[in-house]
């Protein structure tokens, strides 16, 4: 008893500090037609929290067309983004930058006391200076929004192998903090990962002290990880609190009250109700698959448990008021029992958006499982891009893709674990039909998302259960 209470408290607290973090920082949402390009380092590169922010334009807005790009470079530093900007960031031609980076910025060292500071302030001086030359080439594009990303923490506070590196995230820290002295000054936005997720990570350290949102490295966010980052960054937009949709029904009084949604052809009998439901959005669909990283195996819904996302961004409500308290009652769409709830319930209201039977949730799994594949398709092509940045670039052997440098690739993947593990998709990439190939099926997938993420009419029905069996049933 008592410890249920410790733990509500704890949550309680972080939930306050996470939302006292978030409403101190608005970023504009993003616009019709607008063209994001996500810059960073590994943890965009290899990360999801992007896709899952584009997934919410998707289904929100879906008639609010916007595209969004991956243009993280796995171990990538400020003066590496610098020099790829033009090619990787504003060859997408973008209405609006993100940037975030810092975490290889400060490095990995090992040192301690004196030796670390000094080290630490030699490299975030280099990054600064680096970051210099970026801030030229992003003011040299002033109709280009430009948001300022604080990146999420190095956790240097879970009882988890590896050791811990002396004062890491303090130096990214120091890292954030010219980024956000540089979007006040241009008047550019920003939103900082950092100190929100590391009081959650801390938070949650108080009941389990091994727990991380930075996986099993401290460095990487776990999946969970990353939608806590779509959740601070779709807050920092202002976002939170817009419903899905709402219907309000008095079946006493015959009266409606809707919100971001159509309801007609209302019907009332003495065993319930139906209606004709047209919402103008879909409900957030959340994985509930577990991904696997070293030990742990999280998934997109273990997040739920981190912020309120749900009762923020994922409310679709129904209330119907005039039932029977103790009645109950079924709910039924499109002919498909959904949920059976009683007359106090649907006067309370329901939130149809976490019964992942109704066929407008169904209708979001497909949108969710296609920007999936999408993301996965460029997750290739970002492979495909590490190696000739991170590898070939250093080498002079930018763009070369011969034979020659095939055989290199080889060579060097039997003593390098990373080149290794995307030798197989450099092999194929390094084709340029198959890259085309491959560009060519992300806009297919993202066209086909817009096309189905629509919204349609569906008949709801709310009959009473009689002698256990649905009212609906008996006619």
């Amino acid at each position: 008893m008592i410890k249920n209470i410790y733990q509500r408290i704890i949550c309680f607290t972080g939930v306050l500090l996470l939302t006292q973090v978030a409403l101190s920082q608005q970023i504009k949402p993003f616009k019709q037609g607008d063209r994001v390009v996500f810059t960073g380092n590994s943890i965009t590169d290899g990360g999801h929290y992007h896709s899952y922010i584009w997934l919410y334009y998707m289904t929100r807005m879906p008639n609010m067309r916007i595209d969004c790009f991956n243009a993280g470079i796995g171990g990538d530093v400020a003066r590496q983004i610098d020099e790829r900007l033009q090619e990787d960031v504003f060859a997408h031609n973008p209405t609006v930058i993100t940037l975030s980076f810092g975490m290889n910025d400060t490095g990995y060292q090992f040192y301690t006391g004196a030796k670390a500071d000094s080290n630490y302030n030699a490299k975030v001086d280099t990054s600064y200076n680096s970051f210099l030359k970026i801030e030229q080439q992003l003011k040299a594009h002033p109709a280009v929004r430009k948001i300022m990303i604080g990146s999420s923490p190095y956790d240097g506070t879970a009882k988890i192998k590896p050791g811990v590196i002396y004062n890491k995230n303090a130096a990214i820290q120091r890292v954030i903090k010219f980024q956000q002295a540089a979007a006040t000054k241009n008047k550019w936005e920003f939103v900082d990962f950092n100190a929100p997720m590391t009081a959650i990570n801390r938070q949650q350290q108080s009941l389990d002290s091994s727990f991380s949102m930075q996986s099993f490295d401290r460095i990487h966010p776990t999946v969970d990880g990353h939608m806590v980052m779509a959740y601070l960054f779709l807050r920092a937009q202002g976002l939170a609190g817009k419903k899905v949709a709402e219907v309000a029904i008095d079946a006493k009084k015959h009266q409606t009250k809707v919100e971001n949604c159509i309801v007609s052809d209302l019907q009332i009998n003495q065993t319930g109700l139906s209606y004709i439901y047209k919402a103008n959005a879909l409900p957030y669909p959340i994985d509930t698959m577990a991904q696997s990283i070293g030990k742990q195996s999280r998934s997109q819904a273990d997040a739920l448990k981190l912020v309120p996302f749900q009762k923020d961004f994922n409310q679709e409500i129904l209330q119907i008021k005039g039932l029977t308290d103790n009645q109950t009652y079924s709910l039924t769409i499109d002919g498909k029992h959904i949920s059976d709830c009683t007359g106090g319930q649907l006067q309370s209201g329901i939130n149809l958006a976490q019964l992942t039977a109704t066929p407008q949730y169904q209708q979001a799994l497909a949108v969710m499982h296609l920007n999936e594949e999408r993301w996965a398709t460029e997750r290739r092509l970002r492979e495909y891009w590490w190696l000739h940045y991170s590898i070939l670039k250093p080498k002079g052997l930018l763009h070369n893709d011969s034979e020659a440098t095939v055989d290199s690739v080889k060579q060097y993947a039997k003593k390098d674990f990373f080149v290794g593990a995307v030798l197989n998709t450099y092999y194929k990439a390094r084709l340029k039909p198959v890259r085309d190939a491959w560009q060519k099926e992300i806009e297919l997938l993202t066209n086909q998302i817009y096309l189905i993420n629509k919204p349609v009419a569906h008949k709801v029905e709310i009959m009473a259960v009689i002698n256990n069996t649905h009212a609906l049933t008996q006619k």
